[in-house]
């Protein structure tokens, strides 16, 4: 318990903070290993991930520019679009774009047409996000670490692999948070039987920290 407890903490610290996911890897390799353990991805498949988010964010940043301002996050080979377009064309592009990516199962495309947000608006945005991830972190029976947490324009989006009963809980945790909009969950919902094997696995893939994942 005082490990697990410890593992939050110092999480918690470095959401705060807004490390990247670089900064988390380079503070060492507990870290790294919690993190990797809580997910309920295969480590291919959170390199993957990692792979979309990059390969498609910078595709569409050099391709649309100032006329566009996209985010792109992908969760166990689901990509959401947020942020803003100049029209529906530059939308609808996108999105076709993301679902072309032989990596991709599906997209959600949930970009707004309009003029590109704030600085101050992505600040706010920032601040909701961290705030909501670090509730997640103390909040009990919630893989906190198996979830992708997105706030834009006040909304916020969930993205993971969970139970039932922990997508209720996930859900009311965003919803009850200070500056929320609206909360939108594209989980991957899964069985008790399910979660006990992917956390089973999980903990296997962490034992063989050094292992190639497989593709």
């Amino acid at each position: 318990m005082r490990n697990a407890l410890t593992i939050k903490i110092f999480s918690a610290i470095l959401i705060s903070s807004s490390l990247s996911g670089c900064g988390v890897l380079a503070v060492g390799g507990v870290v790294a290993g919690a993190s990797v353990m809580a997910d309920r991805r295969t480590p291919a498949v959170q390199s993957i991930d990692k792979g979309v988010e990059l390969e498609a964010g910078n595709a569409l940043a050099k391709r649309y520019g100032d006329d566009a301002h996209i985010n792109v996050t992908s969760f166990n080979q689901k990509v959401l679009l947020t942020g803003e377009v100049k029209d529906a064309s530059i939308k609808e592009q996108a999105g076709a774009y993301a679902k072309a990516n032989k990596n991709v199962r599906s997209v959600f495309n949930e970009l707004v047409i309009g003029p590109n947000s704030t600085y101050t608006a992505r600040a706010n945005d920032s601040y909701l996000e961290s705030k909501i991830k670090t509730q997640m972190i103390f909040t009990d029976k919630l893989p906190s670490n198996s979830m992708a947490i997105v706030a834009e324009g006040s909304s916020v989006y969930l993205m993971g692999i969970l139970t039932q009963n922990e997508a209720a809980i996930a859900k009311k945790v965003a919803s009850n948070a200070d500056g929320v909009k609206d909360v939108y969950a594209y989980f991957d919902i899964i069985s008790e039987a399910e979660k006990a094997r992917l956390e089973k696995q999980g903990k296997a893939d962490e034992s063989q920290p050094n292992s190639m994942p497989k593709q």
